[in-house]
């Protein structure tokens, strides 16, 4: 059976494909163990390496303590013909053991000095040290000398370096050892999980467990935990359901494997699934510290907080205490779910714990203030920070970026380039993130260049943020160039390019790529369908919607959500069915939200549909009675049909109420510097020149033909005064400043927050053709491209 067939789960009654598969896979009664390490015989002596630099080696060991693993290599009894080189293999796996990688690499280097031997067995300990310190190159030179000695073919080896690569995020050299493998055991097929699950190659990792069931391979404890965990990074609670219903079947629930019913427990609460990890949760009869912290992170995750408080509360009267694994783990997802109280409780606990020595702490709480939109805070535990790593830089940054503040984000970029430190991709994700939402396309391509010139590798999450940044800038030809040229694909990544592509309205380029998601074997999300349906929407594919929106549930077994509905509705209203509109959201097996009725109101408005449009107004100020964004768009119908006493009354009771219309703004990026523009706005330092081009584009709007919609101005006065109103609109400001401002035949590229009105439409369609430039508008429901005359909406938004 395909990959992709879609399923539903029950492990009670037919089963679906990826049941059929973990069936497949040999079952034990209990989980096997695999041990970590095997001995070895002792290699031969084939240097000139002396007893005396050994004991030197042994010496020092015994200097810095060196304990754990490591025993007496030279003295003991038990081992009198041990020899020189077997005592320095025996002293690089102590080291890599008790995590001291740089020690291991010394003597390995000191051993291919003298032309050492190193056997089969030492090679594992150095290959695992280059990985704890992510140093491919060296991991590389390991592998050649692997290869000249060998042993290459060797699993324990291979293993090794599957787990190497893995570790400095180098999937593909990891995926081709794992496809050279003649042999592999159960640690080969969990070590090539682990690698596409810690590269987000989902499609890759659900094609090995796919095999592994061919292939009737045994599980392990190791691999349901990856399986686990990788099912939980996915989203994918049906499939983690179908591994729980494996692990009910072969093995004891409540006696072991308290690291498995934590993974499920972590795996249900990431899932929005409180229940059954509870119910998990309770049953066990052995909990440990990292248990309490799972479950206590699931309530957190889904907003469940007093139920999360009761259990800390628990926690502690059963006197197991939180440490700060713990505590780094709640605040972590209070800054996703936005608990800022809950987030500052667990500040002060960390407080009187003194849990804020470590950095990693500290940087989990100023990204958790970040989040939360507490900016000063989170600056102030930064500037507090004695010693700051770049994951504390790039929280900093990430905090910056969720409040749009994009200069204070840059200037913090600038001072850590300043200051030596390397960023990483999620710095780089963050900074491309910002300028996306602000639509700053040259400094994106500046960050972009950053990234090149560091070398910084680009995986699935940057390149998923590289593909929305460029989409949001306007360029989508660019952005679907980088999607085609990234060989690991997920459906993140997808679903922001679809998303993209029904902003600029390519419907059927994004019916193409939906298409195209089965024959790679990515699985379609909820998330997929509404990006799908909102293109068929904004590029009047009607038909087509409509049968995506009845083979997400017969095919795919997609249960149709608020907002499909909402697509649905908007997806017919835009086209003018209003009534048939009306009459999905009667028909809804859900109680349709602000969402679905907004939908209906906004295509009311569009065809001037007063009846219908009272009627959304309504059911939406029932909703969300204090909502600005309903009453002006009820005061625009009404203005629109000239009925100014009902406009009157919308207004009062706004102002009676203080709700106040969001501001409409504008802003045009030239040269690196964002400008922004409100309505009649006169406080720029270029505002005369400004004036001046105003002047010169209405008259030659004028002489093109040009009627001014009058409709648009929400004020009861005379024509002259709506025209006036009109011609100083925050995207025309905008537009001047660029025609002074950039060369002729470049793009002028404006970002607008509201949706741009009937009369700046028109008008800008005149003014590209008039100027002969390309004018490109992104405002809040997608991209217009005004060129010659004619917009790439076909005059439908």
């Amino acid at each position: 059976m395909d990959l992709m067939t879609p399923y539903r789960t029950s492990i009670l009654t037919s089963p679906p494909f990826a049941f059929q598969t973990i069936s497949k896979l040999n079952p034990t009664p209990k989980f096997r163990d695999n041990p970590s390490t095997k001995p070895g015989p002792d290699s031969q002596s084939v240097s000139s390496i002396t007893l005396e630099q050994t004991k030197q080696i042994h010496a020092r060991l015994i200097r810095t303590q060196f304990g754990g693993h490591c025993c007496n290599v030279i003295d003991d009894p038990f081992l009198p013909r041990q020899t020189p080189e077997a005592q320095f293999n025996s002293l690089v796996t102590s080291y890599t053991r008790n995590n001291r990688p740089q020690e291991s690499l010394k003597i390995y280097s000191h051993l291919r000095l003298a032309d050492a031997f190193v056997d089969n067995f030492t090679a594992p300990s150095i290959l695992k040290a280059c990985g704890q310190l992510s140093k491919v190159r060296e991991g590389e030179e390991v592998h050649g000398f692997v290869l000249k000695m060998g042993f290459g073919l060797d699993v324990f080896v291979q293993n090794s370096l599957i787990q190497m690569y893995t570790e400095c995020e180098n999937v593909d050299f990891a995926e081709r050892v794992f496809n050279k493998m003649t042999q592999r055991d159960v640690v080969s097929w969990s070590a090539m999980m682990g690698s596409y699950r810690r590269n987000r190659c989902f499609g890759e990792a659900l094609d090995l467990i796919k095999e592994m069931g061919a292939l009737d391979v045994t599980l392990d404890r190791t691999v349901v935990l990856n399986m686990i965990n990788l099912f939980a990074d996915m989203g994918e609670l049906e499939m983690g359901r179908v591994v729980h219903g494996y692990v009910l079947k072969y093995i004891d629930f409540e006696m072991e494997n308290v690291n498995v019913c934590t993974a499920l427990i972590d795996m249900y609460g990431k899932g929005g699934s409180t229940v059954p990890a509870r119910q998990i949760f309770d049953r066990m009869v052995h909990k440990n510290v990292v248990t309490w912290t799972a479950m206590v992170a699931g309530y957190i995750h889904c907003g469940e907080l007093d139920q999360g408080l009761e259990l800390v509360h628990r926690m502690l009267e059963e006197n197991v205490s939180p440490n700060e694994i713990t505590i780094l783990s709640w605040v972590i997802e209070c800054g996703f779910a936005g608990a800022l109280e809950l987030g500052k409780l667990l500040h002060g606990y960390a407080l009187k714990n003194r849990f804020e020595v470590s950095p990693s702490l500290a940087t989990a709480l100023l990204d958790m203030y970040g989040k939360c939109g507490e900016v000063r805070i989170a600056r102030a535990i930064f500037d507090g920070m004695g010693k700051r790593d770049v994951a504390a830089w790039t929280a900093m940054i990430s905090g910056y970026a969720h409040s749009n503040c994009l200069l204070e984000a840059f200037k913090l970029f600038i001072h850590l380039l300043s200051s030596n430190i390397e960023p990483n991709s999620l710095t780089m994700v963050n900074l491309l993130v910002l300028c996306g939402e602000a639509g700053a396309l040259h400094l994106g391509k500046w960050v972009h260049g950053i990234m090149e010139k560091l070398g910084i590798e680009l995986d699935v999450v940057l390149a998923t943020a590289l593909v929305d940044m460029y989409a949001k800038c306007g360029e989508i030809d660019e952005a679907y160039q980088i999607f085609v040229g990234t060989r690991h694909r997920d459906t993140s990544m997808l679903n922001a390019l679809m998303g993209s592509l029904a902003m600029h309205g390519r419907g059927k380029q994004a019916l193409e790529l939906f298409h195209e998601m089965r024959k790679q074997k990515i699985r379609p999300n909820e998330i997929t369908f509404v990006g799908v349906l909102h293109a068929c929407s904004h590029a009047g594919l009607v038909e087509e919607g409509r049968l995506i929106f009845h083979q997400m549930v017969k095919h795919y077994r997609v249960d149709p959500t608020v907002q499909h509905y909402g697509c649905m509705v908007d997806l017919l209203g835009r086209a003018g069915r209003l009534n048939e509109a009306h009459e999905m959201i009667k028909s809804m097996p859900i109680k349709p939200n602000v969402v679905v009725w907004g939908a209906l109101l906004a295509s009311c408005r569009l065809h001037k549909n007063l009846k219908l449009a009272k009627l959304a107004a309504r059911e939406l100020l029932e909703l969300q009675p204090r909502h600005c964004g309903y009453n002006v768009l009820l005061s625009n119908i009404y203005a629109a049909e000239s009925r100014w006493h009902e406009v009157r009354e919308i207004r009062n009771v706004m102002k009676e109420t203080g709700m106040r219309k969001s501001p409409g703004f504008s802003s045009i990026e030239v040269n690196g510097v964002l400008h922004e523009f409100i309505s009649s706005d006169r406080t720029h330092p270029q505002s005369e020149q400004i004036e001046e081009k105003l002047e010169e584009m209405q008259k030659k709007l004028i002489e093109a033909g040009y009627v001014a919609n009058t409709s648009a101005v929400l004020l009861n006065i005379d024509e002259e005064e709506k025209e006036t109103a009109l011609s100083l609109h925050s995207e025309k400001l905008a537009m001047a400043f660029g025609l002074i401002s950039t060369a002729a035949n470049t793009p002028i590229r404006i970002m607008k927050n509201l949706r741009v009105c009937d009369d700046c439409h028109s008008a800008t369609k005149l003014l590209s053709k008039i100027y002969g430039r390309l004018i490109i508008v992104r405002d809040r429901n997608r991209f217009h491209q005004f060129s010659e005359g004619s917009c790439s909406c076909k005059d439908y938004w």
